[in-house]
């Protein structure tokens, strides 16, 4: 019988696994490193890959570690859960700094009430 399990975790778990996932995610879109090679480089397949940046509960902690490993060399767990990367930093600059262009005369109208 197959059990999903993220259904047998506690919701508070879950949350935390789905936490870790996105952090994993955004650690390795702010080091510019695709999915696909972050996996081939990990020697995990591209599935298992999506699944630890979605917090799934199943994938073993040594995929998670590999994982981390290609995008973060030498990086240790204790300071990915610190959040102290250089990278992250920069791409929070990054989406910051989003250009923002001036209305049109037509939506200029359609705000002026």
């Amino acid at each position: 019988m197959r059990v999903t399990l993220s259904l047998a975790l506690p919701t508070e778990l879950a949350v935390e696994s789905e936490k870790i996932g996105a952090r994993l995610a955004r650690l390795r879109v702010a080091r510019h490193i695709s999915q696909t090679e972050a996996a081939l480089r990990a020697g995990i397949s591209r599935n298992t890959a999506y699944r630890l940046e979605k917090g799934d509960p199943g994938v073993a902690i040594g995929q998670l570690l590999r994982y981390l490993d290609v995008i973060a060399p030498g990086k240790s767990l204790q300071s990915f859960f610190a959040e102290s990367d250089p990278s992250i930093a920069a791409l929070g600059e990054r989406e910051r700094k989003k250009r923002v262009r001036s209305l049109s005369k037509k939506e200029l109208e359609e705000l002026n009430f």
